[in-house]
């Protein structure tokens, strides 16, 4: 087995090595002058079992390329099976068509990867788990939902948990990690009056006096997150937490957490933290890097994975 880094979150590959207790394979992925990517395994793969780590976070292109050229090197090389190991999925929100003309751009990454030579797909939480019909090839969703819930156990009171779902669509994400906590269930419903009007939160369930839990698989602007915040403690809630997978906060987001009233924001390393990330007082970052390297282990020996889900 060789694992294979890309640049995108160097940090949780060398934590998943040192968990498999394999070193990281000898392969330059740089730039030339004009940002064109370059690859060069410098180490023997022929009929090797070989893992790319590579998330396809930000900047979203770059790295989606360095895993189709790293993919390309690998074949070339004559690896016996290539396993893409992304444990964030980028253009996973463009999974469906919203409106007229406009692209599927979840499948069409798929198409890439497949096309490229990768035999195998493993990855996170993915945005809409239909995605895996995307793939032509056997992919793996793993779920954080495990990690999620044991550090909701460790830190937050048990009599007191409601987890509670940001928007409708996320309900099931969200009822599966209540039961996992045995906790009850609310929904945050939101809606627009009138187009142009801001959104108007009405809460489904009786948070008063609850330690509300906001679940989502991603978080971008953070918009979001902080309105339901706001919404769930002017009904009553005692405090807000939010767990979330993929910590993708673009823009002003980290500042836009760090002045509201969530009492925490954790998120996993699926996607590596900016320097701003790891200063804000009220966000946590938890590895997935035994779950991740636990799945390429097992899928290195063929063994099932299915028990990760539990």
């Amino acid at each position: 087995m060789k694992l294979v880094a890309g640049n995108s979150n160097r940090p949780l590959a060398e934590a998943i090595s040192a968990y498999l207790n394999v070193p990281l394979a000898k392969a330059q992925v740089k730039r030339f002058a004009d940002m064109e990517v370059f690859v060069e395994i410098q180490e023997n793969v022929r009929g090797e079992d070989v893992f790319i780590i590579q998330s396809t976070s930000y900047p979203t292109n770059d790295h989606l390329m360095e895993l189709l050229i790293i993919t390309d090197a690998l074949r070339r090389a004559s690896a016996r099976r290539i396993t893409a190991v992304i444990p964030y999925f980028g253009y996973a929100r463009q999974d469906r068509k919203p409106a007229s003309r406009s692209p599927i751009s979840a499948k069409l990454v798929a198409n890439m990867i497949t096309h490229a030579g990768v035999d195998r797909v493993l990855t996170l939480d993915l945005h809409a788990g239909q995605i895996q019909g995307f793939f032509d090839i056997p992919t793996d969703n793993l779920f954080a939902a495990p990690i999620l819930a044991r550090d909701i156990k460790e830190h937050l009171d048990g009599g007191n948990r409601m987890v509670v779902s940001p928007d409708v669509g996320g309900v099931v994400r969200a009822r599966a990690l209540a039961k996992r906590i045995d906790a009850q269930l609310a929904i945050v419903d939101k809606r627009r009056d009138r187009p142009g009007e801001s959104e108007v939160m009405n809460i489904i369930g009786d948070v008063s006096g609850r330690s509300c839990i906001l679940v989502d698989d991603i978080v971008d602007s953070g918009g979001t997150l902080v309105n339901a915040a706001d919404a769930l403690l002017a009904n009553g809630a005692k405090e807000v937490y939010a767990y979330i997978t993929h910590g993708v906060l673009s823009g002003g987001a980290v500042a836009r957490i760090a002045s509201s009233r969530l009492k925490a924001l954790v998120i996993t390393d699926s996607i590596m933290p900016t320097e701003a990330v790891k200063a804000a007082h009220n966000i946590r970052v938890i590895s997935i890097a035994s779950l991740m390297g636990e799945a390429i282990g097992r899928t290195a020996t063929e063994s099932s994975v299915s028990s990760l889900f539990d």
